[in-house]
């Protein structure tokens, strides 16, 4: 199946979830993650402000925080589909840009570069176990993972998942995949 037509059937089952079942699979997932070793010992989180009905990333920010990690979250430039992480250290240094997206204040927030990210959490919308994903087509996380030499994971619910996806010689795998049912790793399934 072409990459357009399993992206649309699979956001069409994430918005079939009810409010209830969303919330008890991000939680789910959230207390993998922070069971994972990787997440463990990385001091700086790279991660995207979720939105519906992407996995619940708030909830992983509030973590880190309370852990005494750093969160960097993106700030995209759709001129040239590039981004950079800037450090928050509250949600109020976020604002609402465009499709309802939420990217760190620039007058408020540091730029830091790839080298300064330990774990990179890219958002996607299908993912094979292997770590090749689907993202939402802008192309974003493709082009900051071709500089990015860090751990990276991607948080999904399991019906996320397909057999195999179109591979594309731009298309960087993810290390890890983390469901509300296993820890996946995407490495060692390349392997």
């Amino acid at each position: 199946m072409e990459k357009a037509l399993l992206r649309k059937s699979v956001i069409g089952q994430l918005r079939e979830l009810t409010v209830s079942q969303h919330a008890q699979m991000s939680s789910a997932i959230l207390e993998k993650l922070l069971e994972d070793p990787e997440f463990q010992k990385s001091e700086t989180i790279g991660v995207t402000i979720s939105r519906w009905p992407e996995v619940d990333t708030i909830p992983l920010v509030e973590a880190c925080w309370q852990l005494g990690k750093k969160v960097a979250a993106p700030k995209c430039f759709a001129t040239d589909r590039t981004m950079d992480f800037r450090l928050i250290r509250t949600l109020s240094q976020l604002e609402v840009v465009y499709m309802d997206l939420q990217e760190p204040i620039e007058s408020q927030t540091q730029a830091i570069g790839p080298e300064s990210i330990d774990l990179l959490i890219v958002p996607g919308v299908v993912f094979t176990e292997s770590g090749y994903r689907i993202g939402f087509g802008g192309g974003y996380y493709d082009r900051y993972l071709s500089g990015f030499s860090g751990k990276t994971r991607s948080l999904a619910f399991e019906f996320q998942l397909a057999g195999e996806l179109p591979i594309e010689s731009h298309d960087i795998p993810v290390d890890g995949i983390i469901t509300e049912q296993r820890i996946i790793d995407s490495k060692a399934v390349r392997a």
